[in-house]
């Protein structure tokens, strides 16, 4: 029996493989759409892929056609995005849009956004509920055009009936910037000493984007106007992740814990390390959809470093992970083992970097 029809945006990327998947296997007939196609992918039977340019509405109205019943975007950004869905809500019966934990601000304006400033980390409450504060609405940047998407959609109401998740870390299979590599690399490089700013206990909520694929699937059979979190069932420390990753590739390195923010440039910083505590709330979706996350961080490691250390080979990190290497590149060297020896042989410490997200 079939459950309707869904037209996946970004269906190629990291989230949009999982959501094809999970939406097949309940009975959705989908269209799987992308830029490139998708027509190397190994969809689930009876996917059909679609080439087109999301920022093309014209061509992504002639793609979507008579329309669908459920419309999933992930890659919407900005208050144009959520305008070209909207314009095409007549034929859309409900959406799931793809939105971020980046939207969250403090009750003193810091946000991901500020935390490079002196004072700038946000201290939000752990965890962080969906009604808590919003940086303004704008093009400024990533989280203000985001914010500046959900308000749209949420205006919209019954017009197009739109879940909007809020994802924490996105991790999983197909990762274009695999925060995971930080301590896969070391371990493969037999590095002897890990280094951990604010005493290994940053904590950036992950989730798996199985878990989003699920949340996903709930909400487009329970069509409504909201804002839910995105998260798995537990966000570890950064200690955690590091320790895990070590203990899956043989890698016992000495653990040097700093109390306090990274001591140098490129020392301790780590694409998880925060000042304080940023962890989701999950309890309004698992109230409103009966969520229930099917994998957890730790369950999905093993797989993670599987396949980082196959698309790493012998390859130079760059080569082998381009749009990480570019998203990283303003902080500094993610492996700068020269600044680390040099820190720890008690050199004169340069310029601390912010934390990265």
């Amino acid at each position: 029996m079939t459950t309707g029809t869904a037209f996946v945006i970004g269906a190629t990327g990291q989230i949009g493989r999982a959501a094809v998947r999970a939406l097949a296997a309940d009975g959705w007939e989908v269209r799987a759409a992308s830029r490139g196609g998708g027509g190397d992918v190994p969809w689930p039977e009876g996917v059909r892929p679609v080439a087109v340019d999301r920022e093309d509405t014209a061509a992504l109205a002639a793609a979507l056609g008579e329309g669908c019943d459920l419309l999933l975007d992930c890659v919407a950004y900005g208050a144009d995005h959520a305008s070209q869905l909207l314009d095409l809500s007549g034929r859309i019966g409900s959406a799931v849009v793809v939105s971020s934990c980046s939207v969250y601000q403090d009750d003193r304006g810091r946000s991901l956004q500020t935390q490079g400033e002196p004072g700038g980390a946000p201290v939000l409450p752990v965890p962080v509920p969906e009604t808590q504060s919003l940086v303004p609405a704008g093009p400024d940047d990533y989280a203000t055009r985001k914010v500046a998407l959900e308000c749209e959609l949420l205006a919209a109401g019954d017009r197009l009936p739109t879940t909007l998740l809020r994802a924490g870390a996105i991790h999983g299979p197909h990762s274009l910037r695999p925060r995971e590599l930080y301590f896969v690399k070391r371990a493969l490089d037999k590095r002897p000493v890990l280094i951990l700013a604010h005493n290994g206990e940053s904590r950036f909520h992950p989730v798996h984007t199985a878990n989003l694929a699920e949340l996903v699937r709930l909400a487009a059979r329970r069509p409504g106007s909201r804002v839910l979190n995105a998260g798995d069932p537990y966000a570890p420390t950064v200690a955690e992740i590091a320790a895990a990753t070590a203990e899956l590739l043989g890698h016992d390195p000495e653990i040097v814990l700093v109390d306090g923010p990274p001591p140098a440039a490129n020392v301790g910083d780590t694409p998880w390390s925060a000042e304080h505590p940023f962890v989701l709330d999950m309890t309004a979706a698992e109230r409103e959809l009966g969520y229930r996350a099917v994998t957890g961080w730790a369950e999905s490691l093993p797989e993670t470093v599987d396949e980082l250390v196959a698309r790493l080979g012998d390859r130079d990190w760059r080569a082998a992970f381009p749009v990480l290497a570019t998203t990283y590149d303003r902080f500094g060297d993610l492996f700068d083992y020269a600044a680390e020896d040099r820190w720890l042989a008690g050199g004169k410490p340069l310029a601390p970097r912010t934390a990265r997200h």
